[in-house]
């Protein structure tokens, strides 16, 4: 009897942590209508409108067929302004996947219009102005900002926009290489 309480004990455990796991799978946050205004470092949801969402796996897949332009939106590091100009400063480098254009910023909500045009014309130009060419956006994991630039760029009529959600915390994970990355000069 004691044997057969145990195993009615642990099916209920299993059951309800099982419970616990599906609301946690399904506690996917919210996409805003237009775009992530603030928070960036927050999770995301697992979609985007226009876009495909890759794994790594997939990412991976894709980046080893070299038929897709890479964007990564990381935003660069600023000298911080109330430092005194003598100061050092040396942020650390970023390290991206291999290949990719660093186009810092563009995926922040509101893009004033120099950032726009800087962002579009980066866009058009990596692309060769072909908007079925496959383009992968992202940033590090839980970034909103590469939730943003997928969107953005689904909006201007690029039919093969693809979101890489983990982004290089993901790719570093997976042990795949990196290369120091320089930002594109913009506004």
């Amino acid at each position: 009897m004691t044997a057969l309480r145990l195993g009615a004990a642990a099916r209920r455990l299993v059951l309800a942590l099982a419970l616990i796991g599906n609301d946690a799978a399904q506690a996917e946050p919210p996409a805003p209508d237009g775009y992530r205004m603030d928070a960036y470092r927050a999770p995301t949801p697992l979609s985007v409108p226009g876009a495909a969402v890759l794994d790594t796996q997939a990412a991976l897949a894709l980046w080893k067929s070299g038929a897709a332009v890479w964007i990564d939106v990381l935003p660069a590091p600023r000298r911080p302004t109330n430092l005194p100009a003598s100061a050092l400063w040396s942020p650390l480098p970023r390290h991206d996947i291999p290949g990719s254009l660093w186009l810092p910023d563009v995926g922040r909500g509101a893009l004033n219009p120099e950032l726009e045009g800087y962002f579009h014309a980066h866009l058009e130009a990596a692309t060769r102005e072909r908007r079925d060419t496959p383009v992968v956006f992202y940033c590090l994991a839980d970034c909103w900002m590469s939730w943003n630039a997928a969107k953005r760029a689904a909006s201007w009529g690029y039919s093969r926009v693809f979101w890489y959600r983990d982004g290089t915390d993901g790719w570093e994970a997976a042990k795949l290489p990196l290369a120091r990355a320089e930002p594109v000069a913009g506004p």
